[in-house]
């Protein structure tokens, strides 16, 4: 039975890292962008998840998640070092790897599991990421309404063993065709 918390008990951390909970569709592909881009320049760990669900379940599965009556997300949580790795380069990343004009969804992969959501840890992540939603709303979006969610996080599950690292184990798994970065301003 896995325990609901807020952080990863697995997660990799340091006395001077932070972390931050994304959800930008399946996560096998947000948790794969993350390693390649950062890998070597700050990221400590990124473990992939169930976030801001139904509270107080006895156990969460991805099966359960998958039928949509939990609520959670799938996502991913990132520790990373602030003095080499900004959370601004993050959310850049975020905001341009998957299409967040969309809700409950991306590419193929429709439902609640699906959304696209900043779950923040502290009042200074929150108030990052609402301005940089705002300056990605102008820029990169302009025609559309971006749809990410940003809200603190309340909860979070490990998923199961066999989900972490998935495409690095499974190198002809499934990824989402909507995750890659973007390099020009969805008009």
């Amino acid at each position: 039975m896995t325990t609901s918390t807020i952080v990863s008990p697995s997660l990799k951390s340091t006395a001077t890292s932070k972390i931050i909970t994304l959800a930008a569709g399946c996560f096998w592909g947000v948790e794969r962008v993350f390693q390649k881009q950062f890998a070597g320049k700050g990221l400590l760990d990124v473990k992939v998840g169930y976030a801001n669900g139904v509270q107080n379940l006895d156990t969460v599965t991805y099966e359960k998640v998958c039928t949509g009556s939990t609520n959670f997300a799938e996502s991913i949580q990132v520790s990373f070092e602030p003095a080499q790795l900004k959370l601004e380069d993050i959310l850049d990343i975020f905001f341009r790897m998957h299409d967040p004009t969309t809700v409950n969804s991306q590419g193929p992969d429709v439902g609640t599991q699906y959304r696209s959501a900043i779950f923040t840890h502290s009042a200074d992540e929150r108030e990052l990421a609402l301005k940089l939603k705002e300056e990605y709303q102008k820029t990169w979006y302009p025609n559309h309404t971006v749809a990410t969610i940003i809200e603190p996080i309340s909860n979070w599950y490990d998923a199961e063993e066999y989900h972490q690292k998935y495409l690095e184990k499974n190198p002809a798994g499934y990824e989402c065709p909507s995750h890659f970065i973007r390099t020009k301003p969805k008009i």
